[in-house]
């Protein structure tokens, strides 16, 4: 009597129902853990893939997407002053008194007032251009061929075709050098200043 209850399994709690409802506990907590790892290595990846299409520099056609802004402003030399703006500002109304006063009274304050209103754009112009941050290289390089073929037109009065034919050459030429050495300067501050800015 006493060997056969010793021999007698021990009594579980519950039966093979409460080992079933165990045994299937641990395999959804298994599949629960295998879901959460497939879905941090999916947001870790999805994270990456992220952070390496903002550290890469877009690809930049041209066209349209050069003359649109890439971050912030760059500030000038001698900010908070806004010297050039006010430069502008000063050389538009002087060039508006040359203008009303005529051309024979209003010369000196009419070409002071261009100067004025040209130092102030270009130097706008060429620190963002520089700096990446949109292009200016048409109007860059042809303020040099305008200048260029002013001081011919005052130095040489009677222009002749074999005279007006060189110059056009030398203007292009000299606009088509420019263009290239400007155009090489903007992209390659744009794809820093895109890469400083996904970083």
């Amino acid at each position: 009597m006493a060997g056969a209850a010793a021999a007698a399994p021990a009594h579980v709690p519950g039966g093979p129902q409460a080992a079933s409802e165990s045994a299937s506990a641990v395999q959804r907590s298994g599949a629960g853990i295998e879901r959460g790892g497939a879905q941090s290595r999916r947001s870790g990846s999805s994270s990456r893939r992220a952070r390496s299409r903002r550290a890469s520099p877009p690809a930049r056609g041209g066209g349209l997407d050069d003359l649109l802004p890439v971050g912030k402003r760059p500030p000038a030399p001698w900010h908070p002053l806004p010297l050039s703006e006010l430069l502008i500002l000063v050389g538009a109304i002087g060039a508006v008194v040359g203008l009303s006063r005529g051309i024979s009274h209003g010369g000196p304050p009419l070409i002071a007032g261009l100067v004025a209103v040209a130092i102030g754009t270009v130097e706008v112009t060429l620190r963002e251009h520089l700096s990446g941050y949109r292009s200016h290289t048409i109007i860059l390089a042809l303020i040099p061929v305008l200048v260029l073929d002013s001081s011919l037109v005052l130095l040489v009065a009677p222009f002749g075709t074999g005279l007006k034919l060189a110059m056009l050459v030398l203007d292009v030429v000299v606009f088509a050098l420019l263009y290239k050495l400007l155009r090489a300067r903007f992209l390659d501050a744009r794809r820093e200043r895109v890469f400083t800015r996904g970083r």
